[in-house]
This record gives structure tokens, sequence and C-alpha cells, in this order.
């Protein structure tokens, strides 16, 4: 029972962040009214708390690993649900730009724990079930996102939206407070890598913001000195007694360093597909919020029942062959939605996005049950935060791919009918990219399939 109530707690804190993710999407037409914001613009909303998690994430895992992962899991939900209530309250798009960025703080002391907490009270036996039952959440909440986000939206506005996600996180800290006990210390007395976690700020910001930013010149600048950074912390983490992040599991590890990749590109090329498509749905064929969100609710809620299911199948065969299928199977939705028009029939496009969520459904809870048991437990905080940056990092250059279409095609400008023919394009040109991405995934995915 007491693992049973953790697990549901768990899973409470997260339903908030996909939800949140998935259920802007639907008010974003709305923001831009509201405060007259510009076709790029309005991605900085999503990509400023994408940024800020990931940076976050490693760092806060390394502080729960020392003073409690119980902590910073429970402070992690109520700085998430205090900058959600001030995002509803914003006086400006500048402001619900920041709000919505520090909410990011949050959501990395989260997710920087939560699949930690998870690995030490579940056995390797249940783990996979446990872990299917968590990712089947978090695709409940994408599903139930566009749903009630867009219904929110159509009648209370889009801050309704932001205000009742941060007064029901409130609630799940109260409970959380309540049902989790221990705290789960594997790094009592140690000290912290303050010098680690600023050159890894570093390479993490530079190299987001520097794929935001493409193809503008000073962009190269920026992944430069991402890229720079990053090596450089690899250098010093790996003659750190006490490192920050302990980069050797990677190099010691093929099967967790390959799963952790597959995740990467997993993500780059799916998340900004719900972006995408609901401006697609919402500016080109003209649905209001509402009804956008009934379509986009069909990959969330294939992707829900799939997950569940997948991971418990994943206990018991090869999880690595149940991802690697699904990853196939998402570059074939990618391919179909490549040839989307303004013609595109319904049908079709709600069966491409069953394919795309049958896909990542199958791939999602099997890789995580991949990473968490491929380590040791002292490295549950690491392994967990590393599968959420990754996540986020990936979840950023998808986004960064979209922006780097809507840049190329459209421009920062106010999305108005006569720009749809370019808005269009934006769109192609984006799933294109994601799904030669996703092909490339696919094929170095079976390097792990021939490890595990």
């Amino acid at each position: 029972m007491r693992k049973n109530s953790i697990l549901t707690f768990l899973c409470l804190a997260s339903f908030l962040v996909p939800f949140m993710g998935s259920a802007i999407n639907l008010s974003l037409p709305q923001i831009s009214e509201t405060f007259s914001m510009k076709a790029v613009s309005l991605s900085w909303i999503a990509t400023s708390y994408l940024i800020v998690t990931a940076i976050f994430q490693v760092p806060f895992a390394r502080l729960g690993d020392m003073f409690g992962r119980k902590k910073v899991f429970i402070g992690g939900i109520a700085i998430f649900s205090l900058f959600n209530l001030l995002c509803g309250f914003a006086p400006s798009g500048d402001a619900l730009i920041v709000f919505r960025g520090l909410s990011g703080l949050g959501s990395a002391m989260m997710f920087g724990t939560n699949m930690a907490i998870l690995s030490s009270i579940f056995p390797p036996q249940e783990r996979g079930k446990a872990i299917g039952i968590n990712t089947a959440t978090v695709y409940f909440a994408l599903a139930s996102g566009p749903f009630f986000g867009g219904m929110l939206t159509h009648y209370w506005g889009w801050e309704s939206l932001f205000i009742l996600t941060g007064i029901f996180g409130f609630l799940v800290v109260i409970g959380s407070f309540v049902v989790l006990k221990g705290e789960w210390v594997e790094a009592k007395g140690e000290r912290f890598d303050y010098t680690g976690s600023v050159i890894y700020a570093v390479g993490l910001f530079g190299l987001i913001y520097g794929f935001s930013k493409l193809p503008q010149p000073f962009s190269f600048v920026w992944i430069a000195v991402g890229i720079v950074a990053c090596i450089l912390f690899v250098y010093y983490e790996l003659r750190d007694k006490q490192p920050l992040f302990n980069v050797r599991i990677f190099s010691g590890n093929k099967v967790f360093g390959l799963s952790n990749l597959s995740a990467l590109i997993n993500y780059a090329c799916t998340f900004a597909v719900t972006y995408m498509m609901s401006l697609y749905l919402q500016y080109i064929r003209g649905f209001n919020a509402q009804d956008a969100g009934l379509v986009l609710i069909i990959q969330a809620g294939i992707q829900c029942v799939t997950s569940l299911y997948a991971g418990k199948l994943s206990d018991r065969i090869n999880p690595s062959m149940i991802a690697t299928t699904g990853m196939g199977i998402i570059v074939a939705g990618l391919i179909g939605l490549v040839f989307l028009s303004p013609e595109t029939p319904m049908p079709l496009i709600m069966l491409l996005l069953a394919l795309l969520g049958f896909g990542f459904g199958l791939f999602s809870s099997p890789n995580a049950n991949i990473i968490m048991s491929s380590v040791d437990k002292k490295f549950y905080g690491q392994a967990s935060a590393t599968m959420g940056t990754m996540r986020l990092v990936g979840q950023s250059f998808s986004m960064g791919i979209a922006m780097m279409a809507t840049s190329l095609h459209l421009g920062n400008q106010l999305i108005v009918p006569e720009l749809y023919p370019l808005l269009m394009k934006s769109i192609q040109t984006t799933f294109g990219i994601c799904a030669i991405l996703c092909i490339i995934g696919t094929y170095t995915s079976t390097f792990r399939v021939k490890k595990a």
C-alpha cells in the first residue's frame, strides 16, 4: 500500500508538467491576440521553460542525492505551481515568457528526482510495470491537455489554464508531503560541484539557445560556445572526485549511453508535432481551440494506453526491441505528415496522429526501463536526471527546428490569413527534418538491441 500511495503522488506530479505543456498549445492563438505576440516570439513561451528545466535538472538531482530527494521533489512541485499562478496574471507577453521559464525550475526539481524515487521503491521485477504506469500518466496528461486546455481557453480564457493548474499543484504538494516518508539520500556529506554546474549550464544554454536562433549568423557562435563548454565539462568532471555528474556512466555503460541517445533523438523529432499541428488546425483549417484539442487528443490517448502495456511487456521480453520498433513506427507517421496540405482529409490526419501515438507509446516506457535498470542504485538520481535532460534537450531541439522553419519561411510576423501559405511551408519543413532525424535514431537504436 505504501508503494502504491507513493506511486500515486509521483504520477500526479508527473501529470502536471505534460498537461500544461500540451494544453498551452491550444491557447497560443488567444495569447497572441491578447499580447500581439508574433510567430517566433510566441514559440518562446515553450522554449524558455525547456531551457531552464534542461539547465537545472542535473544540478537539482545532485542536490537531491545530497540532501534528500523528497525535499527537492516537493519543493519543485511548489515552485512549478507558484509560477503557473503568476503566468495566469502576467501583464505582458514578456512577463509570461519569464514566468513560464521560471516554472522550469520547479519542473527540473521534480523530474530530477521522481524517477529516482520510483526506482528506489520498486524492485527490478516490478519496475517496468511501475514505469509504465507513470509513463501512461504522462500520456494521459498529454491526451487530456488539448481537450481541457481547449475547453478552458474557449470558455474562460487562457489565464484559467494556468490558474487552475497552479491550484491543483498546491494540492499535490500537501498530499506528497503526507505520503512521502523517506528522503532517499545517497550522497550525504558530499560537496556540491559549483564549477561543474556553471560549465554545464553554459554548455546547455549555448546549444539550445543557439539552435533556437538558427539560421541567424550569431546562432553559430552560441552553438560553438555550447560545444566547447560541454567538452570542458566532461574534462573537468573526469578529474573531480565528487563530480556533479559521473560521466563515466556513459563511457563504461554502452546500453545506458545508447538508450539516452535514442531518447534525445526521439524527443527531438516528436515534440514539435503537437505545437505545429495546433497551429495547422486553428489557422489553416479554421478549428477553434476546443475542436483542435479533440483532434490532438488522439495521439496522446493512444500513447497513454500503449505505454502502459509496453511497460509491462518490457519486464518479460527485450525492451530494446520494443523501443526500436516504436521508433520505426514513428518514422512512418512523420513521413505521412510531411505531405500535409490544407486539403488533407481529416480521417488521414487522425490516422497519422494515431500512428505516432502508437510508436511513441512503444518507445518511451521500455526505453526508461532500460536506462534505470542499467545502473546501480547509487546512480539512480543521475540516471533519472540524465533521462529527463535528454528529454528536455530533445524537446528544445524540436522547438528549435520549428522556430528555424518558421523564421525561414514566415519570419517574426503576426500570423494573418495572407501568410497562411508560408505557415504551411514552415509546418511541412518541420515535419521533414523530424522524419530524417527519426530515421537516424531508428538506425542507431539497432546497435542498442545488440548491446542489450
